[in-house]
């Protein structure tokens, strides 16, 4: 997708990340769907062509809508990072977007945690 077309978008996402104790922790606003779905992979995987990180935090305290899009990100991110050392956690999911987790039983392979703090417990 090129700069103008992101432009052209709506700001309905906003995603950041930080690194804590060597976890990727990323932290989502807005709604997560079909059209924002290759921002969210991006910011879960990639940091400018370096190697994806093998611990990732996903915060989706502040995520008020998710539809599939956002689970198939997230299952592919964590295909990405399983491995001997590698987990993907998400933490915070709140309301309608905890019921999709549940409902579709993310939350039987993907840890899913209260709070970020509680996800970055070893």
């Amino acid at each position: 997708m090129t700069d103008i077309e992101k432009a052209d978008r709506p700001e309905r996402l906003s995603v950041e990340h930080r690194m804590v104790g060597g976890v990727r922790v990323v932290t989502v606003q807005g709604e997560i769907d079909h059209d924002v779905r290759e921002v969210l992979s991006e910011a879960l995987l990639s940091e400018d062509g370096a190697a994806p990180p093998s611990r990732i935090v996903v915060d989706l305290s502040g995520v008020t809508f998710m539809d599939s899009s956002g689970i198939n990100v997230f299952v592919a991110a964590q295909r990405a990072v399983s491995g001997p050392e590698g987990w993907l956690r998400i933490a915070a999911a709140q309301g309608p977007v905890l019921h999709v987790l549940q409902l579709v039983g993310i939350d039987a392979f993907i840890s899913c945690h209260p709070t970020v703090e509680r996800a970055l417990r070893p």
